[in-house]
């Protein structure tokens, strides 16, 4: 009988043989080092590589923080993403999933940490998709201090691969959001969207099946929105450098991030049991995306409301009068159209 220790040594098996590069991974390492560079901020200064991320609170500038965690993905937007070969913008989507729902609470994200998982590492596909990683934590003021890329040969097929993300965020002890103090007469501020964001995925690519869409051709909505595929892709609107003034004036006394579930279930999550939401839908004019979404659909309003943010990505309370004024002022200064929708009302 054979020694089986002589065996494995003829036949000089090596991890590559087995669908795994070790280089192909050091390669995109080397190749990512410089986008994560670019997003340090105060806090974090130390490069990719080690086995965790570090993050100076005290540098940082924060006195008696609470920290605040969130993480998230971008859905079957992947398979779009995949589909057109459309790869640097689902990054910005990752991070805005989770850095929008830190802001929710007040707190202003830190830092960031990707999980990218293929069957086989493509290195220019994934550098593609953390540079839009890196973009969507520079736009919202966080360092990228780590990830793992995992090569994982059986378990996805082709191009495929998954996204996930990790965030965590601090704000000074009695500052998070919401705060106590909401109450009847406070308005409802609406902040656009910049599309579709990352939800309602599986119901839209599912539309564009039964309808026969093409992604590759013009988008039919819009004269200037480029392919459908393209249009569709647009990359979730960041909300956090916008709203950290306003937070810190204490002009704002919460905020719902309008994801899955849509206004029915994300708005009711930030109000006392006692009070309710009054929306106006009629206060603001809904892209036509969505416009277009139901007619394919054949869907009704309430349908459309659970599903997708209709338009307004975020939402913020605030009281009537200066408050809100001064709110809605930045706000549109820093770029994104906000005006009243609604008021909040007893429930």
């Amino acid at each position: 009988m054979a020694d089986p220790a002589q065996g494995a040594k003829r036949n000089g098996i090596t991890y590559a043989d087995a669908g795994v590069d070790i280089d192909a991974g050091n390669a995109l390492v080397r190749l990512i080092a410089p986008m994560a560079k670019a997003t340090r901020r105060s806090g974090a200064d130390s490069d990719l590589g080690g086995f965790g991320g570090l993050f100076d609170l005290k540098a940082a500038g924060f006195t008696d923080p609470i920290l605040v965690a969130a993480n998230d993905g971008v859905g079957t937007k992947l398979r779009l993403a995949i589909d057109t070969g459309i790869l640097d913008t689902v990054g910005i989507d990752l991070v805005a999933m989770c850095v929008n729902d830190l802001i929710v609470q007040g707190a202003e994200p830190l830092f960031f940490l990707d999980y990218f998982a293929t069957g086989h590492l493509d290195v220019e596909a994934a550098a593609q998709v953390v540079s839009g990683i890196a973009e969507g934590c520079k736009q919202s003021g966080c360092a990228l201090i780590g990830g793992e890329t995992a090569e994982m040969p059986g378990m996805y097929q082709g191009d495929d691969f998954d996204l996930a993300g990790f965030s965590v965020g601090a704000a000074e002890r009695g500052s998070l959001l919401p705060r106590n103090d909401m109450a009847p007469g406070d308005v409802i501020l609406g902040m656009s969207s910049s599309g579709l964001h990352s939800n309602g995925f599986s119901l839209v690519r599912r539309l564009i099946a039964d309808a026969g869409a093409k992604l590759e051709a013009p988008a039919p909505f819009e004269t200037e929105a480029g392919t459908l595929g393209e249009a569709l892709l647009t990359p979730t609107r960041l909300y956090v450098k916008p709203l950290l003034p306003s937070i810190k004036s204490g002009h704002i006394k919460a905020l719902a991030h309008i994801t899955g579930g849509g206004f029915s279930e994300n708005i009711p999550r930030v109000l006392p049991d006692a009070l309710a939401a009054d929306i106006d839908f009629d206060a603001w004019d809904v892209p036509p995306v969505f416009n277009w979404l139901q007619q394919l659909g054949g869907m009704d309003d309430a349908e459309m409301r659970r599903t997708f943010n209709c338009g307004i990505g975020m939402i913020a309370v605030a009281s009537a009068g200066a408050d809100a004024e001064e709110a809605i002022a930045s706000l549109n200064d820093l770029g994104v159209p906000t005006r009243q929708i609604g008021v909040i009302a007893s429930a």
